[in-house]
């Protein structure tokens, strides 16, 4: 006798009903009130948009000056350690990242 093993078993045929069933009579909200919650929910008023006006602000930034044993590397323009210096150029260092 042929056995069809494509076939869905007989218990994962009504695991799968019951599983069904219980999703069907769960509470669950509709696609509209889901879409109108997450509308009332984005709210912008602590976030500052791009083109905002901020002239009114004040930016208070601590100006730390180069170390001795720091450089600016010539192709990145980020401050690195001297233990980062590959090649220098005149007064112009190279880092190991943009050296490679």
């Amino acid at each position: 006798m042929a056995t069809d093993y494509d076939e869905v078993r007989p218990d994962v045929a009504e695991a799968r009903k019951a599983s069904l069933d219980a999703v069907k009579s769960a509470n669950a909200p509709d696609a509209k009130s889901v879409v109108r919650e997450l509308d009332e929910a984005d709210h912008t008023d602590g976030m500052d948009l791009p083109g905002a006006d901020l002239s009114n602000e004040e930016l208070t930034v601590t100006v730390v000056p180069q170390k001795e044993d720091e450089f600016i590397c010539g192709s990145c323009f980020l401050i690195r350690h001297r233990s980062q210096l590959v090649r220098e150029e005149g007064n112009v260092g190279f880092c190991v990242e943009c050296e490679g």
